[in-house]
């Protein structure tokens, strides 16, 4: 199976970067399964149903969130009734939506979406170990699943790793967000299961982790916040992590980079040219 999952879509600038060449990419690299983070998709901060639906009709299979999930007071009334809306699964008990969910790929493979997010350095929620130990149970890899995608949404590279090492043979990939910075350190792990301690964004990297530069910099420098962040709009690299997975285990047989346009160096995989 062909998976493709895009980091955290930031701004209008990131938007357009994933509607715009996301049709393409599925036609060009033959893709069964797309994920995109779309928590900061609506100017830095959030999502509305309107950029979540034009997200879905570019080709996303899968939408997951993170800390930002419920920024908007639109994703409180969309989150149960889309059920392509992923937020992060140890969220407490009540929050709307769902953490998780069972998908029919392009190729009839069936496809698990779980978005986790971490504690260190965020927001104080259930252990995501236990979170993700639940689902991993319900719906196993090989059983239930023909391919399992964790987006885990944290902030330390440890927690990340970590995490990566506990479901290892479990999952087809574990890819983490939030961080809005690609890591070099995509690989698959020593029981099959690709991993990326951060996919990066889909943004301006022209910007201070796709906000424009200057009130970050004034904040750092003056420690006075002079106004509000707001998304840069330069041109966009469209971030992301390529796994092909063995059709008999789930688990990743290659796995590459995607760095396309804005101001990053190209990366393709090289296993779907």
């Amino acid at each position: 199976m062909r998976l493709l999952f895009l980091g955290d879509v930031v701004g209008r600038s990131g938007r357009n970067a994933v509607t715009e060449q996301l049709p393409g990419l599925i036609e060009r690299w033959k893709l069964d399964f797309v994920v995109v983070n779309g928590e900061n998709a609506a100017g830095g901060f959030g999502i509305t149903e309107e950029i979540f639906q034009a997200l879905i009709d570019a080709g996303a299979d899968a939408v997951t969130t993170g800390n930002h999930a419920f920024d908007q007071k639109d994703t409180l009334v969309f989150a149960d009734r889309q059920d392509r809306f992923i937020r992060p699964v140890n969220y407490p008990a009540g929050t709307p939506g769902r953490g998780s969910g069972l998908y029919t790929a392009r190729n009839g493979g069936r496809v698990l979406v779980v978005n986790v997010m971490g504690q260190v350095f965020m927001e104080p929620l259930e252990d995501p170990f236990v979170a993700i130990e639940k689902e991993l149970a319900a719906c196993p890899l090989g059983v239930e699943a023909d391919a399992t995608v964790i987006d885990f949404h944290a902030e330390a590279t440890s927690e990340k790793q970590a995490f990566g090492h506990f479901v290892d043979g479990r999952a087809s990939l574990v890819v983490g967000t939030h961080t809005h910075a690609p890591t070099a350190d995509h690989r698959i792990l020593a029981h099959g299961t690709a991993f990326q301690s951060d996919v990066g964004m889909c943004g301006d990297y022209d910007s201070v982790v796709g906000m424009d530069k200057e009130e970050p910099m004034q904040r750092f420098l003056k420690k006075i916040k002079t106004g509000r962040f707001t998304a840069a709009l330069g041109p966009a690299t469209l971030c992301g992590l390529a796994v092909e997975t063995d059709d008999g285990t789930g688990l990743a047989k290659a796995v590459s980079a995607v760095r396309l346009g804005g101001l990053l160096s190209e990366v393709v995989p090289e296993f779907w040219e």
